[in-house]
């Protein structure tokens, strides 16, 4: 029997273990396989009785409680858009350390949501839901959107987010202005593949007096970042403070679109393809 699991970075934030949850057990209803929610980090700090009084289990201790109970085929389900260091590090590097403990076993780990040189077309058409969705609120003629990622010093991630911008930009009318920007980076010439800051793109809107905004966040869950008195909302509130005239439209999530399980079904059934 394999043991699969839907893996976030994990946030010591309640409502993105209550939402990965929620999202696990829409994937095992649509799957009919049992999908257990599994954070690499961080979700361990939550206190329990944030999280419906179940402690969430973090991706090491996950794996060696099914270790020791004799179980040795595995499958992680990686909510990244890329391939991060979570992916091409510390899952490795902790597969590694348990081996040593346990012994041999055999862990898999599915596609990423926007794999390259491919992309993913339903988050082509998630995002442009979400620009359609926002700019109906804004009343410019020439609307104004701002895809914006946590920022990461791997280029390939970064080129993720902008593939996605470019291939989405050739579907939008001509009056639609797709940029983008980071929530943060390092500092350094060698991290500027990472684009602007958005607080940087925010204050030239404001600038050049342009009144409304869309920001189409490509975060999966809600935590330190993204979702309400998250990073993102706070740099936006500074912006605003200095510009008052400015008003800014934010998306939901990316996990929160209704065609986002699709993705994760396609994963699973891909991988079980090559294995057989």
């Amino acid at each position: 029997m394999t043991t699969i699991m839907l893996c976030d970075n994990g946030s010591s934030k309640p409502q993105a273990t209550l939402q990965l949850r929620e999202l696990a057990k829409a994937l095992s209803e649509k799957t009919n396989k049992t999908i257990f929610p599994v954070s690499l980090q961080h979700a361990n700090r939550i206190p329990a009785g944030k999280i419906n009084d179940e402690p969430a289990i973090i991706f090491v201790d996950f794996l060696r409680n099914q270790l020791q109970q004799d179980e040795r085929n595995f499958i992680v389900v990686p909510l990244f858009f890329g391939y991060s260091k979570a992916l091409s590090s510390f899952i490795p590097d902790q597969v590694a350390i348990l081996k040593q403990e346990y012994g041999e076993f055999d862990l898999k780990v599915a596609e990423v949501i926007y794999p390259l040189p491919d992309g993913e077309p339903i988050l082509h058409d998630i995002v442009l839901d979400y620009i359609h969705q926002s700019v109906e609120k804004t009343n410019n003629e020439s609307k104004h959107i701002i895809l914006v990622d946590h920022g990461s010093p791997i280029p390939q991630v970064t080129q993720v987010r902008s593939q996605l911008a470019e291939t989405v930009q050739h579907q939008l009318p001509a009056s639609y202005q797709l940029d983008q920007a980071v929530m943060e980076r390092r500092e350094g010439s060698e991290y500027d593949f990472n684009g602007d800051l958005l607080a940087d793109v925010l204050e030239q809107k404001a600038a050049s007096s342009i009144g409304e905004v869309s920001i189409i966040l490509l975060f999966f869950f809600p935590g330190r970042h993204a979702g309400e008195g998250g990073d993102i909302v706070e740099i936006c509130e500074q912006v605003q403070a200095r510009h008052p005239g400015l008003q800014v439209h934010m998306s939901p999530l990316i996990a929160e679109h209704p065609r986002f399980i699709d993705i994760l079904v396609d994963r699973i059934n891909r991988l079980s393809n090559r294995l057989n």
